[in-house]
């Protein structure tokens, strides 16, 4: 399954642990962003037609009408499978809605986050609970269902009971999907910075331990399970039929075209990514820095173990691996049944050191 990811860098506000190509920029670079996405995606020789589409960024939910049937116009394959659009809580109008929705946006993304308002100002984000519960609302009286809610847990100054909060209010809202972050900050970002400089800003003083934060994870796998919502992915939860068949490809590792600041693309063969400034994409004659054969027998373990189904490695792949495999296994990282091997409860806390074991330098 093809699919297609457009980034959207303009934010209304920088959030402090933010590290992504994305921010405030001047107004008058969007329309010069826009041309030079238009460009990029028209000079598209189309390997695939997409059958999945997923607008990120940034905020693409702040795009205007006109900006987005643009953009959506010119990639093929209307009516996709599913097309997903970011949105920053609190800034939806019924409007707004209706144009994702006639453009073909069957998914919304909300960048939500924590519904407890002293967690949410200590990052630069403006909306509060209230503001989740109308736009979540808005977008099943519009027609859109399937809906993701995003959490961090390790939030500057978040605590056990705040955490329970937010879970509450995942209850309340009944959302078919849940992606839940174990805050990693940064050192590129505002409150990373501030870590490395041993300052107090952003609440740098406040941010949880790490035994801590996987201690709110554990808590949130729990209380999901419990709501229906089962972990697919190390960091995403869904009812049944409602996981992001998008973000699925990329565990898979089918292929995707990546067009905008920053993105991504493989082919199955080569992967490649564009300039990361978005004014420098704007001024690019040909955005593309960096091409290079795809590491494919590396990638599907520590692209694949993120799915909690596993993997079933190919003889071969049991043998050249066997050393890490085994190491894993005495550890309880990983887990073999049959033919396949899963992460365990443990590996997953430990994902990153598991991964490891399967990159060559």
């Amino acid at each position: 399954m093809a699919g297609v990811y457009i980034s959207w860098p303009f934010c209304a506000q920088k959030c402090t642990y933010c590290n992504f190509a994305s921010g405030v920029f001047p107004k008058d670079l969007e329309g010069a962003y826009l041309g030079a996405l238009l460009r990029e995606i028209g000079s598209t020789a189309w390997p695939f037609e997409p059958e999945t589409l997923y607008l990120g960024g940034g905020t693409p939910g702040s795009m205007s009408a006109e900006q987005l049937g643009a953009v959506l116009a010119a990639i093929p394959g209307h009516p996709w499978r599913e097309a997903t659009l970011e949105a920053a809580p609190g800034a939806l109008c019924r409007d707004g809605v209706r144009a994702w929705v006639g453009c073909g946006v069957t998914r919304a993304s909300l960048g939500v986050q924590s519904f407890v308002d002293a967690e949410l100002r200590r990052t630069g984000r403006k909306h509060d609970a209230l503001a989740v519960e109308a736009d979540v609302a808005l977008l099943r009286s519009e027609g859109i269902q399937e809906i993701n809610i995003d959490l961090i847990a390790g939030l500057p100054g978040q605590t056990a009971e705040g955490w329970g909060v937010s879970l509450d209010w995942i209850e309340r809202l009944a959302p078919p999907h849940v992606s839940v972050y174990m805050l990693e900050v940064d050192d590129e970002s505002r409150l990373g910075h501030e870590l490395l400089l041993g300052g107090a800003r952003y609440g740098a003083l406040d941010v949880p331990s790490e035994d801590m934060i996987a201690g709110l994870y554990e808590t949130a796998v729990d209380r999901l399970a419990r709501l229906g919502l089962e972990r697919y992915e190390i960091s995403n939860f869904a009812r049944p039929g409602s996981e992001s068949l998008h973000n699925l490809k990329y565990w898979q590792l089918e292929p995707y075209l990546g067009f905008g600041a920053d993105a991504h693309s493989f082919d199955g063969r080569l992967r490649w990514q564009n300039v990361e400034p978005p004014g420098d994409y704007a001024a690019a004659a040909d955005p593309r820095i960096e091409c290079v054969p795809a590491k494919l027998a590396e990638e599907r373990f520590f692209v694949g173990l993120r799915l909690l189904r596993g993997i079933r490695p190919t003889a071969g792949e049991w043998e050249s691996h066997r050393g890490a495999i085994g190491r894993l296994l005495d550890d309880g990282l990983l887990s073999s049944d049959g033919d396949t091997l899963r992460l365990t409860a443990k590996g997953v806390l430990l994902s990153n050191e598991v991964f490891q074991e399967f990159i060559h330098a």
